[in-house]
């Protein structure tokens, strides 16, 4: 490290943090640039999310049609977003080697479907900028300084006490509030961390025999409550999942946590019709298709064993025809397709593809720079804030934007 330079340090090796460090280091070359990871492991998120593939961002023209898709964040991310978007995120990976492609729900990936892509993109271009990457090295304490800049007191492989002129906290989203202890002693308030796009356990599902089984757009609906969502729903062995469910429990992440995980999920396959509609449409196809089986012919495109299923519940048996369908078990069958009930007992993240809901209350910050209102020289960006997007890289637009206005704050405010 150059002592004649002046320091800005990075905490955190994910998505926000390299995305700040590097803006920072290109903005103005003569900076000392340090970005600490308290792990072995960069860009872990990165590596794992989307399958694998890495789910860039979302192909979302402007601002305005960006934020609706923050459930945390929403209104205070439309000026960021104006300075830097999901247009701005596809020619900042353009312009160093890496295509994005659009898949037909918005969702944007690497054209190589890999995300070592996307983290050998970001890990070069740190290197190309002279980001100094410091592993296993942990900030147990941050100090403000009388004449200006940061006292870091750092333990681990680079054990030392450091002063910094610039300092960005991209540590990610934390799961436990004692974990922000050393940012309330600065000063700063946190929203409670809770967790955020999640499946639903369902232990005693009527479907349990059916994972795998997915239909592309139901209504997933929380039973006394006013959330909920539609688009795609997938049965899994535990439960319920897909992004119908994960976006749901981004919606209603808060109140979800209050309801302790217990709840009842009521589920349309159907959607598009309303019980009026469906008895008209049905009382038809009676009438014309009167001698079809029941069981064996599914109707409104849903997946046979699901249909099945369905319809054994009700308890219509396996030679039943359409014609011999007595009217109390054709209720049953709409009740069933309209509103199947599934006692909701818990969650399930994926792996480490977790996001968290919480963190520093954005009120104490300047979002067009990022920095502290509280502690000159402090910024944030990533998971670290109050924000978090649903499923479909709203997150990572989140981590971009945040980490890309700190960076050039930093390389243009330094002390």
């Amino acid at each position: 490290m150059n002592a004649e330079k002046k320091t800005v340090a990075v905490l955190g090796g994910g998505a926000a943090g390299f995305f700040g460090a590097i803006a920072c280091a290109e903005a103005n070359p003569d900076l000392n640039v340090l970005l600490i990871e308290k792990t072995g492991k960069l860009l872990s998120k990165v590596r794992i999310s989307g399958g694998g593939r890495c789910n860039v961002t979302h192909a979302a023209d402007t601002p305005a049609q960006l934020v609706q898709h923050y459930p945390r964040g929403q209104k205070q991310l439309k000026e960021p977003f104006k300075q830097f978007g999901a247009p701005d995120t596809v020619r900042w990976f353009e312009r160093r080697g890496v295509q994005l492609k659009t898949e037909p729900d918005g969702r944007m990936f690497p054209t190589t479907d890999s995300s070592e892509t996307i983290a050998q993109c970001l890990l070069e271009a740190a290197s190309r900028a002279g980001v100094q990457i410091w592993l296993h090295t942990t900030a147990e304490q941050i100090e403000p300084q009388p004449d200006g800049g940061l006292r870091l007191t750092l333990s681990g492989a680079h054990a030392q006490t450091l002063v910094v002129s610039r300092l960005l906290i991209a540590t990610g989203g934390a799961p436990k509030t004692d974990q922000y202890a050393w940012l309330r002693q600065l000063g700063h308030s946190i929203q409670e961390p809770v967790p955020s796009l999640f499946t639903f356990n369902v232990p005693n599902s009527p479907l349990r025999e059916l994972p795998g089984v997915s239909v592309p757009q139901a209504r997933v609906r929380v039973a006394g409550e006013k959330l909920e969502y539609e688009g795609p729903v997938l049965v899994t062995h535990w439960g319920l999942s897909g992004p119908a469910v994960l976006k749901l429990s981004a919606w209603g992440a808060r109140r979800l946590h209050e309801l302790q995980y217990q709840s009842t999920a009521l589920i349309n396959w159907i959607p598009q019709y309303t019980e009026e509609s469906l008895r008209e449409w049905l009382l038809e196809f009676r009438e014309q298709h009167g001698k079809k089986g029941v069981l064996n012919n599914p109707l409104f495109g849903l997946p046979q064993r699901l249909w099945r299923t369905l319809a054994e519940q009700a308890g219509i048996g396996t030679e039943t025809r359409w014609n011999e369908l007595p009217v109390k078990l054709q209720n049953r069958l709409i009740e069933s397709l309209l509103r199947t009930s599934l006692p909701v007992r818990g969650k399930t993240t994926y792996k480490d593809e977790f996001v968290t809901c919480g963190g520093i209350v954005l009120s104490e910050i300047n979002m067009q720079t990022m920095e502290s209102r509280l502690v000159p020289g402090l910024h944030f960006a990533g998971e670290v804030l109050d924000i978090d997007g649903i499923t479909g890289g709203f997150n990572f637009q989140a981590a971009w934007t945040t980490g890309y206005l700190a960076g050039r704050a930093m390389a243009e405010k330094v002390n």
